[in-house]
């Protein structure tokens, strides 16, 4: 879509105007590829969204300094990025400034890592305007639904545990089911991680911290 200068400026300041949010980030520049590319999988692994290169945090339109982002990008989706993600970029002219709008698609398959400085590959997802490290139980959450096996849906005493004790508390943790059901920390994530699979939990992050719910209660 190539638009006019003037709805250039139209559609982008429309875009900037509402701020960062879950699917929507903005960069100033672009410095350092795998940077980006944590950005590409948080997006990917929740609800796709859409990247604003030069533009700062406050919404101000800086404009990139060379083409060389638009390789920094491409690069963060295909040599940081597995499996690679399908990005697109559109180049927008304002006022002189260049800015680059870079759309990312919800991954069909989950989760999309990224590799870090060591070499090891993480997973993120994007909570509000911020891009957190996916917790165990989202692992597993996908690595369930990857599965080519079916689940039996079968409630043992610790399953019937867990919903009996949100149903007089608000939230649980991992290691709170862990301590309360006497079982491994691992076993708790796989619990956990099915009935979140199932729509029965939900998973919430407040006050720096992941915790689940059962769906509906705020």
């Amino acid at each position: 879509m190539q638009l006019l200068p003037y709805k250039q400026q139209v559609y982008l300041q429309q875009l900037i105007a509402e701020g960062e949010h879950q699917q929507q980030d903005f960069k100033f520049e672009i410095s350092d590829a795998r940077k980006i590319a944590r950005s590409l999988s948080a997006f990917s692994n929740t609800d796709g969204g859409r990247l604003l290169i030069g533009v700062k945090d406050n919404g101000r339109i800086a404009g990139v300094r060379s083409e060389e982002e638009i390789y920094m990008i491409e690069a963060a989706a295909k040599l940081y990025c597995r499996p690679n993600v399908e990005i697109s970029v559109q180049t927008y002219e304002v006022d002189g400034k260049t800015v680059l709008v870079a759309e990312i698609p919800k991954a069909e398959q989950k989760p999309v890592q990224v590799q870090d400085e060591t070499g090891k590959y993480l997973a993120y997802v994007r909570i509000a305007d911020e891009n957190i490290l996916a917790t165990p139980v989202h692992l597993a959450v996908w690595r369930q639904k990857n599965s080519a096996q079916g689940t039996l849906v079968k409630y043992t005493e610790r399953e019937q545990l867990l919903l009996d004790y949100l149903a007089e508390h608000q939230e649980i943790t991992v290691s709170k089911y862990s301590r309360l059901a006497h079982i491994s920390y691992r076993l708790a994530i796989e619990y956990i991680a099915r009935f979140v699979r199932f729509g029965i939990l939900d998973i919430c992050f407040e006050r720096h911290r992941f915790c689940y719910r059962l769906r509906g209660n705020e």
